[in-house]
């Protein structure tokens, strides 16, 4: 992976150098080195900081928002799941796309820190990757792991390799198509019992801390004002003050991002709680490719999502499918 962050360094200096853009959105290491976090460079002395390697999992497409509102061009890196993102906010008019230069990056799935620790990984100070294997650094020795037993929530369930967006793209190593069930986990909360499934969710969001990660870190919630923040609707606490709360926050913001959701797995992985908020949203992919066909958010700009397209086909209100659920 090394050489690929090298190949990325290069051409974001030249790009910068050239004027044809005057920043860079990529990732550098936070606190830990195993924190890479999204970063904005201006010169090319700070893209020496530039990291790119199996940390680099936080989908960049959200922070144009704001950079596209901003004088000049950007230069953004993208890996294959975050292009889905990005187009989803072209469609809704969030990302000027005359001010972005897409450079698409290479990914096999990214390693989940997590997963190392509880497998013993303590003190990770950093991790060599082949494709197969990981090798997990740490201040006691070297581990090694087989890399699907290490690999984040969101790449379990990896759409496919290919960049549904770009101006360039930088693959040193072709990466292996994979077909991938993302609803495996969904298939098992709707074979549970209506009381099992309750019991689930409200054992998951009873350890919720309303910090808003998920929120704030999802691509799909990019209103100005969100109505969780709004003091005079008696939702705005941090902390839920009863269970009808909790539940609500999470089950509202499911509806709200439906039919747009690219299900990038972020909210899953910011999480610090470690609920599993992606099956929320897997369900309504599910149950809407069930009802209205197979679609997929952000593979294109154009499309219009099953719940903003009307057609006399559509399902009534009142239908079950055994497809999908109850409608």
């Amino acid at each position: 992976m090394k050489k690929v962050l090298d190949i990325m360094q290069k051409r974001a200096k030249q790009l910068l150098g050239e004027g044809i853009v005057n920043r860079v959105i990529g990732w550098k290491t936070g606190e830990f080195g195993y924190d890479q976090t999204p970063a904005v460079f201006t010169s090319a002395a700070e893209l020496s900081s530039l990291v790119y390697d199996s940390f680099s999992a936080p989908n960049l497409s959200k922070y144009l928002i704001e950079e596209t509102k901003k004088e000049g061009k950007a230069l953004v890196f993208l890996k294959p799941c975050d292009t889905y993102s990005f187009n989803q906010l072209i469609k809704e008019h969030r990302i000027d796309r005359e001010k972005v230069f897409v450079i698409g990056v290479e990914c096999s799935g990214k390693v989940d820190i997590n997963s190392l620790k509880s497998r013993g990984a303590v003190g990770v100070i950093g991790v060599e990757d082949n494709g197969e294997k990981v090798i997990a650094h740490t201040l006691y020795g070297d581990m090694e792991f087989a890399k699907d037993d290490v690999l984040l929530e969101k790449c379990r369930s990896c759409k496919g390799k290919q960049h549904m967006v770009f101006d360039e793209l930088i693959i040193v190593n072709p990466v292996k198509e994979e077909k991938n069930d993302r609803f495996i986990g969904v298939d098992a909360l709707d074979a549970m019992t209506p009381d099992e499934r309750f019991e689930f969710w409200r054992g998951q969001l009873l350890k919720c801390i309303r910090c808003n990660a998920c929120r704030n870190v999802c691509p799909a919630c990019s209103c100005i004002k969100c109505v969780f923040d709004n003091q005079n609707s008696g939702v705005a606490s941090k902390a839920s003050p009863d269970t009808f709360e909790e539940q609500m926050y999470h089950v509202i913001r499911a509806f709200h991002v439906a039919g747009r959701c690219t299900d990038c797995g972020e909210c899953t992985r910011v999480c610090p709680q470690d609920i599993p908020l992606h099956l929320l949203n897997r369900k309504l992919i599910k149950d809407m490719n069930a009802f209205y066909g197979e679609y997929q958010a952000g593979t294109d700009t154009d499309s219009r999502a099953p719940l903003t397209n009307y057609t006399k086909e559509d399902v009534e209100p009142n239908v079950i499918s055994d497809k999908g659920g109850d409608k």
